[in-house]
């Protein structure tokens, strides 16, 4: 197996990706330099703190976002691209905190996330190869059962767009393996170039106004009714901050930090394979995904690539190569792509919450300091949602979503920094001997 790039770095999550390396050109943004006064300042550059940025600014607010790395660094430009419906999971374990009503409220704005992202590039004409279709994949008659009672409740929530219930003698017109049992196909479910989306987002909140800084990591924050955010280089004072960091949070604000676990998601991408190959393994053209504790998770790119992803590791520790580690999953669904060379290899941190609901909310000691981490591998459309839910908040607008969200109690994993990621990975172990079944 030849491998393009090779790992040598310790931290496997950052060899570069596909994605950076077929991205449109990356606009240099500036290092906060001095300080700036603006009515909020929003801190990560990814998905949550773009979208953030955008309808504040689409609202009249004076916006400062600050980035420690690149724009689109973390998860939002190495994600797996799969824009699906739906946030959370099991939602209905919250209906004794927020009611049957505000539990079916949230699986309607599950629905609405996945349209945000479609009317931000159709408004602002973001080019970032959306495709529109994606099948759920059932490993086990029981998965297929339970697809079946997602299509009815989907239709019982008004879903306008098209589901198809599959078997498995039809599963070869969306995948070319024998490995599932059925499927669910969903046409308002698909796939994109999430850098690229990133990328064009942040051009959108540029152009509202939004000041964005890059490679201006916060070092401290100064609370009270005005903040005062400092980097190594400047500082802003805003009336609200938001912070958007997800599983990079680090130790910036240990009460957030707590409930939320960085978990390693990896990828691989094939060479372009011919058209013949594609239509084998993708007839479709659909964005797939199955159904276990350790998602498999797969699409073509734009020029043909098989991106192929999943592994999700809650240890914090990295495979060595990713390719030597992904590359046997792949082919044991795709046997038939034995001669493809891997050309790309990596990964990124998803934030995992203990209860698998996106945390949207405000702190309790800092009234003026909101959040939304948490989205359990969710967060292409989740991280649109809570961009919406926290602009209205700020603004006032009583829409509802924002306080359902608030709601909703997360703990702190137990543990600390050391013990955290062991112990979850326990617990996750025991949910896939469940699956042995």
């Amino acid at each position: 197996m030849n491998a393009r790039v090779q790992q040598t770095s310790a931290d496997a999550r950052h060899a570069p990706s596909y994605y950076a390396a077929s991205s449109h050109p990356q606009p240099e943004h500036p290092r906060l330099m001095g300080e700036l006064t603006a009515d909020v300042c929003v801190v990560g550059g990814g998905f949550s703190g773009l979208n953030t940025a955008i309808e504040l600014a689409e609202r009249g607010f004076s916006v400062v976002l600050l980035e420690a790395q690149k724009i689109g660094w973390g998860a939002s430009g190495r994600n797996g691209g799969q824009l699906i419906r739906g946030i959370g999971h099991g939602l209905e374990q919250f209906s004794k905190v927020i009611g049957n009503d505000g539990v079916r409220q949230m699986k309607l704005m599950g629905l609405e996330a996945v349209e945000i992202v479609r009317q931000r590039v159709e408004r602002y004409q973001i080019d970032c190869d959306l495709t529109w279709g994606y099948c759920d994949l059932a490993n086990k008659p029981r998965d297929l059962a339970a697809l079946a009672e997602d299509a009815a409740e989907l239709s019982s929530l008004g879903y306008r767009h098209t589901l198809r219930l599959l078997q498995a003698e039809q599963m070869r017109s969306v995948v070319g393996s024998r490995r599932y049992v059925g499927g669910l196909v969903d046409m308002g479910s698909g796939h994109l170039h999430p850098l690229n989306l990133a990328l064009g987002e942040a051009a959108v909140a540029q152009s509202l106004g939004v000041q964005l800084f890059e490679n201006s990591r916060v070092t401290r924050i100064d609370y009270g009714p005005q903040v005062r955010v400092h980097t190594a280089h400047g500082s802003v004072r805003a009336d609200t901050l938001v912070l958007g960091c997800n599983a990079y949070l680090n130790d910036l604000n240990p009460e957030l930090g707590g409930k939320v676990l960085p978990a390693g998601s990896y990828i691989i991408a094939t060479e372009p394979l011919s058209e013949a190959q594609a239509r084998e393994v993708l007839p479709q053209n659909m964005a797939v995904c199955d159904q276990r504790v350790t998602v498999d998770y797969y699409r073509l790119s734009a020029d043909r690539r098989l991106l192929f992803g999943g592994a999700c590791h809650y240890s914090g520790q990295d495979p060595k190569d990713i390719a030597a580690y992904m590359r046997p999953k792949m082919l044991d669904i795709f046997p038939q792509l034995a001669a493809a060379r891997i050309d790309y290899q990596w990964g990124g941190m998803i934030g995992i919450g203990a209860n698998r609901l996106p945390q949207i909310g405000r702190l309790k000691s800092q009234p003026n300091v909101f959040y939304a981490q948490a989205y359990s591998g969710h967060g292409l459309n989740a991280t649109h949602l809570a961009g919406k839910l926290l602009a209205e908040a700020i603004s006032g607008q009583q829409s509802g979503g924002f306080e359902l969200f608030a709601k909703v109690p997360h703990i702190t994993f137990p543990g600390g920094r050391c013990l955290r990621s062991p112990l979850l990975a326990l617990g996750m172990l025991w949910h896939r001997l469940k699956e042995l079944r």
